[in-house]
């Protein structure tokens, strides 16, 4: 289940932008503000479980496939050790530098693995609290696999952030373009059978998070729109961009909206 694809495309789905896109030559302000759009239903699912956990200890966080620490350092900011796990030691050596920065340096480590290596690679923590695993189910040869392994690792009741890429809104995008047979191979497609770059819809998810020993607690929409709206309107116009999380947010638990959503995220609970 290794992860072969190159250093720059293993960051978390929430960080990838096309080259084309005019955000990649902006400055720090204008990438910081489409950033919190793709990011803010994720990250406040995953704030909210970090909170109900035992005050009196932090909490022990694995990311799997965690590249560059955009969930783990801000996970350590809140005082939680976080084991970041990538075969990149490119990723891994940006992470270090974004934990120094952060004053997290003592509550990060890095680990170079992936899903195959991942419990000798945690062969020494008695317990871990929480698991994420952001992008990464598209592109594992077996999923189903993939979370038995990450089950293995979690304590009992401990719970797992499952981040994926949603099949619907693929189509859409794809059909939208004008590449009529991509969407309509989208459309067929088996999400655990279809191998690298798969997609998965809420039901998917649901179903094999249910084989491998998980029960789902909550399942979010996220990116609905902002992989819609044009750069220019976000970047330029005052306002826009904190507007734009909000309708996020406020979009995120309406199950209509699911199928509209670039990507689908899941909390659960390990049985």
């Amino acid at each position: 289940m290794s992860d072969q694809r190159p250093a720059s495309d293993r960051r978390p789905a929430t960080d990838r932008r096309p080259a084309t896109d005019p955000g990649a030559l902006a400055g720090p302000a204008v990438l910081h503000r489409r950033s919190a759009a793709r990011t803010a239903v994720v990250w406040d699912a995953l704030r909210g479980v970090l909170e109900e956990l035992d005050h009196d200890r932090p909490a022990s966080v694995v990311d799997i496939g965690g590249g560059t620490g955009g969930f783990a350092v801000r996970v350590a900011e809140l005082g939680h050790r976080v084991v970041v796990v990538d075969p990149s030691p490119d990723a891994l050596a940006i992470l270090g530098r974004r934990a120094e920065e952060s004053g997290v340096a003592e509550l990060v480590t890095a680990r170079q693995g992936d899903l195959a290596s991942l419990p000798g690679l945690l062969a020494d923590l008695p317990s871990v609290d929480v698991v994420l695993c952001h992008g990464v189910l598209e592109i594992v040869e077996d999923p189903t696999s993939a979370l038995a392994t990450l089950a293995g690792v979690l304590r009992p009741g401990g719970t797992l952030s499952l981040l994926v890429n949603q099949r619907h809104a693929a189509v859409v995008t794809r059909a939208m373009a004008g590449h009529f047979t991509q969407a309509r191979s989208l459309l067929d497609a088996s999400a655990v059978t279809a191998g690298p770059n798969r997609r998965f819809t809420a039901a998917e998810v649901a179903e094999v998070l249910d084989r491998t020993g998980f029960d789902t607690r909550s399942t979010h929409a996220v990116r609905v729109f902002v992989d819609l709206v044009p750069s220019s309107l976000v970047d330029l116009e005052p306002g826009a961009a904190q507007a734009l999380v909000e309708l996020e947010r406020a979009v995120a638990d309406r199950p209509e909206y699911l199928t509209l959503a670039t990507q689908v995220h899941t909390l659960a609970t390990r049985r």
